[in-house]
């Protein structure tokens, strides 16, 4: 049997490799997003009283690595955005860029296996782990076209939303 194959000879439609790079494109496309603001801006500026794009990208950073830890680890804690408070667009790159390492390193720690198994998420959300990893990526895309949107009302062409990796 190859590793695209089930049990029953079926052509598995993606096997955890390709979606952690999935995962990884649309990070790397946010993190496109987050250089394209002006400094100012991605601390400041907002829409209809939405969060800044500043907070949208803590956001993030909050809930990949910290949750994949919770997986791999089998720690249950809740979510807090709170310990990460970034003043410089550098600063949150930074942080952006460690988390990217820790959500490679801890999602190629779940065998694929338990990708069915529960998992309650920050003590809130009890889905199989699977769907989990589904939330983070529909979250950043859904966060990302926010800041979409900001960038055109800034007058700012954004990144292509195609263009997820450096090729």
């Amino acid at each position: 049997m190859t590793s695209t194959e089930t049990p029953a000879g079926t052509v598995q439609f993606m096997n955890a490799a390709q979606l952690l790079e999935h995962w990884q494109g649309h990070r790397n496309l946010t993190r496109r997003v987050i250089e394209a603001f002006p400094e100012q801006d991605l601390f400041a500026f907002s829409i209809g009283g939405l969060r800044t794009f500043a907070k949208m990208a803590v956001e993030l950073i909050s809930i990949g690595g910290p949750a994949l830890r919770g997986i791999v680890e089998g720690k249950i804690e809740a979510f807090d955005e709170t310990a990460f408070v970034p003043s410089t667009k550098a600063e949150l790159l930074a942080k952006w860029d460690e988390e990217t390492v820790v959500i490679h390193d801890y999602f190629n720690r779940i065998p694929e296996g338990r990708f069915q198994e529960s998992y309650n998420l920050f003590g809130q959300y009890d889905f199989p782990i699977y769907q989990n990893l589904l939330y983070f990526i529909d979250n950043e895309v859904h966060h990302r076209g926010q800041g979409y949107v900001y960038l055109r009302a800034l007058g700012i062409e954004p990144p292509f939303f195609w263009e997820r990796f450096d090729h």
